[in-house]
């Protein structure tokens, strides 16, 4: 067993060291390209199987509940149909030694194995959703309260996941990526992009009282590849792009920041009186305004107000509260927004030099996220109006409100690409997990993508989020990336 250490080689991301597990003929290699943050993994190896394993393996010590994804590739067409990849969790280096595994086989067959104490036999559970095609997969591994449970799916699909509960690991465990190749004449390469190791909320986690951290993260569309960028030990929320695409504005502790993404340093925004704000920023189409929804003034309930984009003194827009400001018209006449009144949460829209506000939605349930779309012909916003939380649109007046997306889940904030082709909006669990009309902190959640015509929507991101993921615009101005927000404890 050859292990080695971050100290003593190039930078290993996310992990403290790698070398290989048992005994193979030709030594395993690991490339990390940090602007891209992706592995590039070899390894060799009789198997991962039995009595013992060799393999691989690119490792971080973890203690108590955590959270491992990744999107694995397969590097080349291989040559067993059993080689592997995937995440390992190992309470020693051992070559059989106990662990639990998520593979993904060569051949699509996709696993949760375990072996339960030194040197017995492997046993494995086999997931439902075997891929037909393993050349793109997401593989998640989750160890919740001593439960371990796999999550897997080709990308762009919804995750399949696989529950096993009897297998005793103790607290402090190796956690990592690994490449065997089922074949010790050969080496086996796979590549690991978007890997996150998340260590989730507490059980006793009092809800918008305490917080997670918060990873600020930049998702290019075309490739599926998601970057961190910026991260904070407290909680920030709902990265939103400023017009000339140089920085996002985001909120934190009631205030509002701009992170400069060529210095990636935050600068705090003068936005005077108003230092209680919301998620709920959002700048108007030509960049030169800023809505907000503040609470700084009695009774302390949220109300909309218009800024410079640049800072200054709030004017107060709506008389009434409490309002949350979602999106400006495309002309930047209109600002559209949820109001709550009489305890019926809905959607409305006020002229952005002020006046009257008027209603647009009335069905029972909550209405929500309300957001122009680019050409000015519909107003987008999520609706609990059919028993679960999903996408809908109307006209600006209020008109026909049709439904867009019909699935399992709770569909929450549409936003509109600039280019007005493509919408993306956050998914979450369905009840009993999460309420239709709630969207929480702390959930495994998805982004999702699918034609502004309606049709099949993909998932882009796959996420440990929920509240503050993409609360507000999240676009691009050239409509070729996403910012979001995902959370872990650091």
């Amino acid at each position: 067993m050859a292990l080695s250490t971050a100290g003593a080689q190039a930078p290993l991301g996310l992990f403290d060291g790698h070398g290989d597990v048992g005994t193979v003929r030709t030594p395993g290699t690991v490339r990390y390209d940090p602007r891209t943050e992706e592995y590039v993994i070899s390894g060799s190896g009789q198997n991962m199987w039995a009595g013992r394993d060799d393999f691989h393996f690119v490792w971080k010590r973890m203690t108590g509940n955590f959270i491992l994804t990744t999107r694995a590739r397969f590097v080349g067409r291989g040559v067993e149909a059993h080689r592997k990849i995937g995440w390992t969790i190992r309470p020693t280096l051992d070559a059989d030694g106990p662990h639990v595994t998520a593979a993904l086989h060569g051949n699509g067959l996709v696993s949760l194995q375990t072996r339960r104490t030194r040197g017995a036999t492997t046993e494995q559970v086999v997931s439902p959703d075997s891929l037909s095609d393993p050349s793109d997969a997401v593989v998640q591994l989750e160890r919740r309260d001593g439960v371990y449970l796999m999550s897997v799916a080709r990308w762009g699909d919804t995750l399949v996941t696989t529950r096993l509960a009897d297998v005793s690991l103790p607290d402090s465990v190796y956690v990592g990526l690994y490449v065997c190749a089922h074949n010790d004449t050969v080496v086996e390469r796979a590549r690991f992009s978007n890997v996150r190791i998340t260590v989730p909320a507490w059980a006793e986690l009092r809800t918008y009282r305490d917080f997670l951290g918060s990873r600020l993260e930049i998702l290019d569309v075309g490739s599926g590849n998601a970057t961190v960028i910026h991260t904070y030990a407290g909680s920030f929320q709902a990265p939103n792009w400023t017009h000339d695409g140089k920085a996002l504005v985001y909120a934190q502790d009631g205030k509002l920041y701009r992170f400069d993404l060529a210095s990636r340093a935050p600068r705090e925004i003068n936005t005077a009186f108003a230092n209680k704000n919301n998620n709920d920023h959002v700048l108007s189409f030509d960049g030169k305004l800023m809505g907000i929804s503040d609470q700084s003034a009695p009774p302390g309930q949220s109300l909309v107000y218009v800024v410079p984009a640049t800072g200054g003194t709030p004017r107060r827009v709506t008389e009434r509260g409490p309002s949350y400001f979602h999106g400006f018209s495309p002309d930047g006449k209109w600002m559209a927004f949820t109001g709550q009144r009489d305890g019926v949460f809905d959607v409305y829209k006020i002229p952005t030099a002020g006046g009257a506000e008027i209603r647009l939605t009335t069905a029972e349930g909550l209405d929500d996220g309300p957001e122009y779309s680019p050409d000015g012909r519909y107003i987008y916003f999520n609706s609990s109006r059919t028993g679960r939380m999903q996408i809908w649109r109307m006209k600006p007046d209020g008109s026909e409100q049709t439904q867009i997306t019909d699935d399992g889940f709770n569909n929450w904030f549409p936003h509109v690409s600039p280019d007005g082709k493509w919408i993306v909006y956050i998914a979450f669990p369905p009840p009993p997990e999460v309420s239709a009309t709630d969207h929480p902190f702390y959930k495994h959640v998805t982004l999702r993508l699918m034609p502004i015509a309606g049709g099949r929507a993909r998932v882009i991101a796959y996420l440990y989020g929920g509240q503050g993921t993409i609360n507000v615009p999240s676009w691009s101005p050239d409509g070729k990336r996403l910012a979001f927000v995902s959370n872990t404890k650091m």
